[in-house]
């Protein structure tokens, strides 16, 4: 894909969506949410249909992966509000799917997001949970209305490091015997194929595109071999795998990132990625238009 041709399609589709930044500083939906939007391609993690592009909610709970002074500037930006009208801009967009952690301010906040006819309309749960509180988040998420549930990267390695194979699998039955898809995230990219090798029930992975392990002063480490071990494990799965933190948490451009990720998945899989909508929200209508492009182009 040209960068040219990128940015003519990118004005042309984007426009719409631009109205909305001005109306993030204001309460209420952002202008125009209940138009009918042109759905993103799908995949389906087990048996729930999902837009191809999930929204990641990293940023509206101050995970920047960046420094301190960036994770309290993003939880103090976003409010309620804002995070609701970044939902429907993701809506209008074609999305239909956000992942958040069922924390009670988020539950709070889907309750009446939904309530007040919200246009997304699955949440995926990311139990992120100490052990000993696993099983009651995940029966929060169940309750809360996910409609899929997984474990978190860094709780998965948590157990994993230390051989803990029967706690990752009744985890895994809790979500499925809730009656909903369930699955597990990773960072380092030798857990999934384990898991496949000892045929876990999994309906669906996580996979990051970079290998955070050891955070230092600069801020965390992301490099290219970490991206290319994903995408090789990736490959390995016949199970719909989402990659993330295919930008590196805003490291790269988002023509870069999706094309890359985009080259190394297959149509079965997806990607997710949240968005810096004090910058600009017209990142989520870039980023579904990069999804609809680079999926018709491997077609």
């Amino acid at each position: 894909m040209s960068p040219a041709m990128n940015r003519r399609h990118f004005l042309k589709t984007g426009l719409a969506g631009a109205a909305a930044v001005a109306a993030l500083g204001a309460s209420g939906r952002a202008g125009g949410a209940e138009e009918a939007a042109k759905p993103l391609p799908t995949i389906k993690l087990g048996t729930l249909e999902v837009s191809r592009f999930l929204l990641g909610s990293n940023p509206f709970w101050g995970y920047s992966h960046k420094n301190p002074q960036l994770d309290e500037e993003m939880k103090t930006w976003h409010t309620d509000e804002r995070i609701i009208q970044i939902c429907d801009e993701a809506a209008r967009c074609g999305l239909t799917t956000i992942v958040s952690a069922p924390d009670q301010r988020w539950l709070d906040l889907w309750a009446k997001y939904r309530a007040g006819g919200g246009k997304l309309t699955v949440w995926v749960a990311q139990c992120h949970g100490e052990a000993q509180q696993m099983s009651e988040e995940i029966d929060r998420a169940v309750k809360g209305g996910a409609k899929a549930v997984f474990i978190q990267g860094h709780r998965v390695e948590q157990q994993f490091e230390k051989g803990k194979f029967d706690v990752l699998r009744a985890w895994l039955d809790r979500i499925k015997n809730a009656g909903l898809p369930g699955g597990y995230a990773a960072h380092w990219p030798n857990i999934h194929p384990e898991l496949e090798k000892r045929k876990f029930p999994t309906d669906f992975y996580f996979q990051c595109c970079y290998n955070i392990t050891k955070p230092n002063p600069m801020g965390e480490p992301y490099h290219e071999a970490d991206r290319k071990a994903a995408m090789e494990t990736i490959a390995q799965i016949e199970k719909p795998v989402v990659a993330y933190k295919i930008l590196g948490a805003g490291r790269l451009r988002a023509a870069d990132g999706f094309e890359q990720a985009f080259n190394g998945i297959r149509r079965k899989d997806g990607v997710c990625a949240g968005i810096w909508a004090k910058e600009a929200i017209d990142q989520i209508r870039e980023n579904a238009t990069l999804t609809e492009m680079l999926t018709a182009k491997k077609a």
